[in-house]
């Protein structure tokens, strides 16, 4: 009867892994452990090593996608290929020379064209990747929520301000993290890598998205920063679901940085 069961259990994994192989599953969670893997060598060991570590990646999906037998390859492996290039566009940019503030476009125009050729060449329209309106009143909380959110991370990381003080002078810089940190980064991860993510393999899409998005949080040195990350990134793909629309989560990240990294620093607490 033990051998007999163990035979049995032993069919029954092996069909799982069948499974598992078949839905790509198997080559999402190797390549977002390389992820993992290339940003911690990136934080705690060296950061020129980590680089080449994340291009690596880089290069293994782009050739892996390219070559690819089946659209559903494809579609799960080149959408990944947009975090380890955020993690090197953020790095290689010469932002020492630049204001904090006026170094995001850099990086992020650069991401936000990437994220169009991945989308134009997997044929995604974009209704699919929530650049709809969507139901614009569930979105008003969604994005309001976006204060409380920035106010909790900064107990958390208690960063430095990227700006000057409270004033008219932080609108700019608002803006400017609300349409890259908020707009650039929800397409990649809500829109793009989650759709193909989600279509592919059903909720658990959903949380690799999600660590891919957490890691490469692992910069600022804690743990609760990156539990936060993915909770919140788990909260916003329910809320672009939800919605159909990247919107409020678009403004809700970005009203997230600006408190963040604007507001909060600036208040006496």
């Amino acid at each position: 009867m033990i051998i007999g069961q163990n035979s049995v259990e032993l069919e029954g994994k092996i069909r799982a892994l069948r499974d598992l192989m078949a839905k790509g599953e198997a080559k999402v969670v190797g390549y977002v452990a390389l992820i993992v893997a290339a940003e911690i060598t990136t934080v705690l060991i060296n950061p020129g090593f980590g680089v080449f570590s994340h291009l690596v990646v880089l290069t293994a999906l782009l050739i892996h996608s390219s070559l690819a037998a089946s659209t559903s390859a494809r579609l799960i492996l080149l959408p990944l290929a947009l975090g380890p290039l955020t993690r090197i566009l953020s790095l290689a940019m010469p932002l020492n020379l630049l204001q904090p503030i006026s170094s995001f476009p850099l990086v992020y125009i650069p991401l936000f064209l990437a994220a169009v050729v991945v989308m134009r060449n997997l044929g995604l329209k974009r209704s699919e990747v929530g650049i709809v309106r969507g139901k614009l009143l569930f979105q008003i909380p969604i994005a309001v929520m976006g204060i409380g959110l920035g106010l909790v991370e900064f107990g958390i990381l208690r960063p430095p301000p990227l700006a000057g003080p409270l004033g008219t002078g932080i609108v700019l810089p608002a803006l400017i993290l609300i349409a890259t940190t908020g707009f650039v980064e929800e397409l990649v991860f809500r829109g793009v890598l989650q759709h193909a993510l989600l279509k592919e393999l059903g909720r658990r899409g959903v949380i690799y998205a999600a660590i891919v998005f957490a890691v490469l949080h692992i910069g600022y040195l804690s743990v609760a920063d990156v539990v936060f990350v993915f909770a919140v990134s788990i909260l916003f793909a329910w809320a672009r679901q939800r919605t159909g629309s990247l919107i409020g989560v678009s403004i809700s990240h970005g009203l997230t940085n600006t408190g963040l990294y604007l507001v909060f620093p600036s208040i006496p607490f």
